[in-house]
């Protein structure tokens, strides 16, 4: 089941949506890459984070609390940093 932003859950507590997470069971690391981390080895990393949030029922809640707050790190809703700070840029860009 997938919750979206219209989703009373929201209402009651805007962070109770976190304990829905995918990722709530997942090693905590996969989500935030290390010190100097890079390359082939940060993109497998992301790849990895990236499939646990495809099966998350709260993926679109997480991704819309990390682009409202500018989260700088880890993989949120299905989005690495990079992928972030790309929506941003012409967001920004526009406004």
């Amino acid at each position: 089941m997938m919750f979206d932003l219209a989703t009373p859950i929201e209402i009651v507590d805007p962070h109770r949506w976190q304990t829905f997470g995918a990722c709530r069971n997942a090693d905590g690391r996969l989500f935030f890459h290390p010190a100097g981390e890079r390359g082939s080895t940060r993109r497998r990393r992301d790849a990895a984070a990236k499939a646990v949030c495809a099966t998350c029922p709260v993926l679109l809640l997480c991704r819309e609390q990390a682009l409202r707050v500018r989260e700088p790190y880890g993989v949120w809703g299905g989005l690495s940093e990079a992928d972030r700070e790309a929506i941003w840029v012409p967001v920004a860009e526009a406004g």
